[in-house]
């Protein structure tokens, strides 16, 4: 009986695990390239964004819809999160090389009291951060995060072109982000 209760509990965590792998990837990431925790979605297989608004760390709201027109990087992020430190420099390099190229960045802090996320931004990077403790907005995406920090791409149509879920570096986020900012819109303009 002993050497049983083990195995079945290996066999009922297995189960579900799978469960939840089977549940983590939904019917738009199905059609997307997976690499290495890097999904991206070619133009014709992207889902758009769903509304991504809120209130600023710094005070005051914000809607990504205002930057229509504009790539935008969402990166997803935690003052408790160490990774989340180690990429906050990659990340403003990209955005001071990218954002002349119509690209904006955006953060979105999750799990997180509003001042320590507060105290983590000062001084590391120059752009904004919505204050999503509940992370509604991660939860809110067609390919969700899944991890912290995640960082994910919308094309200059508010479309996600890219999940990154993992830690990134300024040699593997430029690149990323400037194929999608040199892409044409649906409507042909970029």
């Amino acid at each position: 009986m002993r050497t049983r209760r083990p195995l079945a509990a290996l066999l009922a965590a297995v189960a579900v695990a799978t469960a939840l792998v089977g549940c983590s990837g939904g019917s738009e990431e199905s059609k997307c390239a997976n690499s290495g925790g890097i999904i991206e979605c070619a133009p014709d297989q992207r889902s758009a964004a769903p509304k991504i608004a809120g209130e600023l760390l710094a005070g005051g709201n914000y809607d990504v819809a205002q930057a229509r027109g504009q790539v935008v990087v969402l990166n997803f992020w935690g003052s408790w999160c160490a990774p989340c430190r180690a990429e906050a420099d990659d990340l403003e390099a990209t955005y001071q090389a990218t954002k002349g190229s119509g690209v904006t960045f955006l953060g979105i802090n999750v799990q997180d009291s509003k001042d320590k996320a507060a105290a983590f931004e000062e001084g590391r990077v120059t752009y904004p951060s919505l204050f999503d403790p509940a992370s509604r907005l991660a939860l809110a995406l067609d390919i969700p995060p899944n991890t912290i920090p995640a960082t994910v791409v919308l094309d200059r149509d508010g479309r996600i072109a890219t999940v990154i879920r993992a830690a990134v570096t300024q040699e593997g986020l430029r690149p990323i982000v400037e194929r999608v900012a040199a892409e044409q819109t649906a409507s042909g303009s970029r």
